[in-house]
């Protein structure tokens, strides 16, 4: 733990889990079937093609490729045996015509010119073949003038020898030079993480290059295979759903100098919108990563492929650091690529998460107002009250919005937190006019017009100042000078 934090900082916290227990009662877990993959982890997918019938005559109008995808055995078989057989036939050709020209009784006389000079049987013949193809001839073996049969099987040796050479040696040069070994080079982390990162569930892999030589446009995508029925009740074994590591963002392209972690947030598009760390017990997925790129030596497209099944995915982890900065330049260290350490992880999906944050908040939900927005209260009290759901407010909000008889705009007024308690709409025109006079506080004005509305209706006319006396006319009670339905509110209020 102290050699940990002392390389890495306290920044990644590790938590210890006992993997043994401290009881020795405890049963021993069972061991799980390992599950049939699709994709095996060197990227070979478990697919075999069966029953084609009279199909399997396409594998042959595309022969080329079809000795090309052979394996390495077929492909010498292949390749000894088509020479061989060509060598022999075309020797067994020089040796039928000087056979029907009868130059093996006639080999040794000097004086008789044959189709093809000291051929004799079976095997000069061959060698004059075997000379003739591969242009290593010694100048003892040779064609005469006198054989126009022997001319004409020299341009059809000459054809057919160059016809296998292309069609041979060009095979095992592109068997050769195919881009597989190159992803071999390209590593895949052995696990897969779930973790948070930037406040959000992460699903994320590693991948690396362990050459020197760079994969031009090197661009990565993920697969979840999982099982699943329709609605209509087909079942789909294979279903194939894409996993977004950046599509949208351009984070998919990759610069693969040194190792990068590839992440998929989990969000409400994603599929493992619903996966809890107690559902991926029961859950059986597996995810496909295809990695593709240039070669850059080359310029010929390389494709790695490796899977995850469900458990290869490590709930509550991350990956070690594997970068570190030395004297002018950064070191990898590939020891630690596919180590990973426990961090602390709610064990809740996604789903689960917004679910008790709604629960938990109601009025912060965004079918009630728009977080993104700056909205005012009177726009949500306008959408609690056409959803009749005012038994969310709070008590005060409850009694105010209770009130039969009080209109929208009243409402509004008294709704708003940065607003007066009471407006000063319950005044009449003359006093509004006064409260908003130039020069004086709002927190004066606020509370002018609550200590009117506080105190009782019955106060007399002669305690107001001289301006308000002579707009209420000099004497009388103040509800009197009140509109009717502002005095039926106001006796409604403080009784």
């Amino acid at each position: 733990m102290s050699a940990l934090r002392k390389k890495f900082g306290d920044d990644y916290q590790v938590v210890t889990t006992s993997s043994s227990g401290s009881g020795f009662n405890q049963p021993p877990p069972e061991k799980k079937k390992k599950r049939q993959r699709f994709v095996d982890k060197n990227g070979r997918c478990n697919v075999q093609h069966g029953n084609l019938g009279g199909e399997t005559s396409r594998y042959l109008s595309d022969l080329f490729t079809t000795l090309v995808d052979l394996k390495w055995r077929w492909n010498l078989f292949i390749f000894i045996l088509t020479y061989t057989v060509a060598w022999l036939f075309m020797a067994s050709m020089w040796w039928f015509i000087a056979y029907i020209r009868g130059d093996l009784n006639k080999a040794h006389n000097d004086k008789y010119t044959p189709c093809v000079a000291n051929v004799y049987n079976f095997p000069s013949a061959f060698l004059f073949f075997i000379e003739t193809e591969a242009t290593i001839g010694y100048g003892y073996r040779y064609i005469t003038d006198k054989c126009p049969e022997g001319i004409i099987l020299f341009l059809f040796q000459s054809i057919l020898g160059s016809i296998v050479d292309a069609f041979l040696i060009g095979c095992m040069f592109i068997k050769m030079s195919q881009p597989k070994k190159r992803a071999e080079t390209l590593m895949f982390s052995e696990h897969a993480a779930i973790s948070m990162r930037d406040g959000k569930l992460t699903l994320m892999f590693r991948v690396g290059n362990l050459r020197n030589s760079h994969m031009v446009s090197a661009q990565i995508r993920c697969k979840l295979l999982k099982s699943r029925q329709t609605p209509e009740g087909e079942f789909l074994p294979l279903d194939q759903l894409e996993l977004d590591v950046g599509f949208s963002t351009g984070a998919d392209q990759l610069f693969l100098v040194s190792p990068l972690t590839i992440c998929h947030v989990i969000d409400t598009k994603s599929p493992f919108y619903d996966l809890s760390q107690r559902s991926m017990q029961t859950e059986q997925f597996e995810i496909v990563v295809i990695l593709e790129g240039i070669v850059e030596t080359t310029g010929m497209t390389c494709q790695a492929r490796t899977s995850y099944t469900e458990d290869e995915v490590l709930w509550g982890h991350r990956f070690f650091p594997v970068i570190s900065l030395e004297e002018g330049f950064f070191k990898v260290d590939y020891s630690q690529f596919h180590a990973t350490f426990e961090v602390p992880t709610p064990p809740y999906s996604v789903k689960e998460q917004e679910e008790a944050l709604l629960l938990s908040s109601p009025l912060m939900a965004p079918s009630l107002c728009n977080s993104g927005e700056k909205n005012s209260s009177l726009d949500c009290l306008e959408t609690l009250e056409d959803n009749d759901s005012t038994t969310k407010l709070p008590t005060k909000l409850q009694k105010i919005t209770g009130r039969d008889g009080l209109p929208k705009k009243l409402l509004r007024m008294s709704s708003t937190t940065s607003e007066m308690t009471y407006s000063f709409g319950d005044l009449p025109m003359k006093l509004q006019r006064i409260s908003s006079v130039p020069g004086v506080s709002d927190d004066k004005q606020v509370g002018k017009a609550s200590k009117i509305n506080t105190e009782p209706m019955s106060k007399s006319v002669a305690d107001l100042p001289p301006k308000l006396q002579r707009l209420a006319g000099g004497g009388g009670r103040m509800d009197g000078h009140l509109p009717p339905k502002l005095r039926k509110m106001n006796s409604d209020r403080f009784t």
